[in-house]
């Protein structure tokens, strides 16, 4: 791979081939460095690293790393189920740390809903398509698109 240095240009270009981190923009590139891929594969594997029964009743929110506070898990839990929560804080944290091979997480705090995280999904998958997109659907001329779309839409709606 030859580093080649444009004169009119600012940046400077690679000929060759490109990792896919390189052609992403710059926003992306912020996004994923800091809290992107710790969050995905927190979510991704969430029942294992908090067991089945508080699988139920939590998920992660959001994650947050600062430099003065260290680093943050929050975490929604369902009203009546903060004490469980609560009391496996450390347990959590030691298995997030030993999953990821770093400290990944000093801190965890913990918000608490009323049990409309289950009302959520269920609005979601009854109406995985609204009319405007179903219309937009059937305006599409490539038959093949249109019915696979279709039948995706039928397939959610089942779930």
């Amino acid at each position: 791979m030859n580093f080649k240095y444009n004169t009119k240009q600012r940046n400077k270009s690679v000929q060759g081939l490109r990792s896919f981190k390189d052609t992403l923009p710059q926003e992306a590139k912020r996004i994923l460095n800091k809290k992107g891929q710790i969050y995905s594969n927190t979510l991704d594997n969430w029942k294992f690293l908090v067991g089945k029964e508080l699988f139920n009743v939590s998920y992660p929110r959001s994650y947050k790393n600062s430099k003065l506070n260290g680093s943050c898990l929050n975490i929604m839990v369902k009203r009546g189920n903060e004490v469980d929560l609560e009391y496996s804080k450390k347990e959590i944290i030691k298995k997030m740390n030993i999953f990821f091979g770093y400290n990944v997480v000093d801190d965890i705090k913990l918000k608490t809903f009323e049990g409309e995280f289950e009302k959520i999904k269920e609005n979601k998958i009854n109406n995985a398509t609204k009319s405007k997109n179903i219309k937009q659907i059937t305006n599409i001329k490539n038959d093949k698109i249109k019915k696979s779309l279709l039948e995706l839409n039928k397939i959610f709606k089942s779930r």
